[in-house]
């Protein structure tokens, strides 16, 4: 059974073939990368986990029994006022399975009881329509436009869920 672990640094190997294997299946829905993204793998992974543990985000791997990374779950931006963004990916052998709208639930628990958060919100374009099952299924509502600055350069909705 697939498990959901904060990040750390043992999972780097497996969370960079996550995203190699399903790079181009992304790009179809969400921003590519790029190159320098891969090039760079190593210190943006670093400068991940030192965000982690300032507090100021919160980063998830789904990790199946053979340890490779089946998603990605993060908590960014997280506010005095106990908010945070969340952003998600997940394998695509793995869409359509309810994979992301359990893990995204699990991680609201948690983001309430480890985190202390009491709202989360998510930005989709207004093309992807499975990341917007997902929210509405795991009790997020439509909160207005969001800037294509946040998609980036689509246009999408904002979407909340309180805690």
């Amino acid at each position: 059974m697939p498990e959901l672990q904060p990040l750390r640094a043992e999972h780097a190997p497996a969370v960079l073939a996550f995203e190699v294997a399903n790079r181009t299946y992304f790009a179809g829905t969400i921003s590519d990368r790029g190159d320098a993204y891969f090039d760079e793998f190593t210190a943006r992974f670093d400068a991940l986990l030192a965000e982690q543990k300032a507090g100021v985000c919160a980063f998830y791997v789904l990790v199946a029994e053979d340890g490779s990374v089946l998603g990605r779950f993060n908590l960014v931006d997280i506010t005095e006022e106990h908010m945070a963004v969340l952003g998600y990916r997940v394998a695509q052998h793995v869409t359509g399975q309810g994979v992301a709208t359990s893990t995204v639930k699990e991680l609201c628990r948690l983001a309430a009881s480890q985190h202390g958060l009491r709202t989360i919100r998510a930005a989709t374009s207004h093309g992807n329509i499975a990341s917007q099952r997902v929210l509405t299924k795991a009790g997020f509502s439509p909160d207005g436009p969001a800037h294509p600055s946040n998609l980036g350069g689509k246009q999408g909705t904002w979407y909340q869920r309180d805690l």
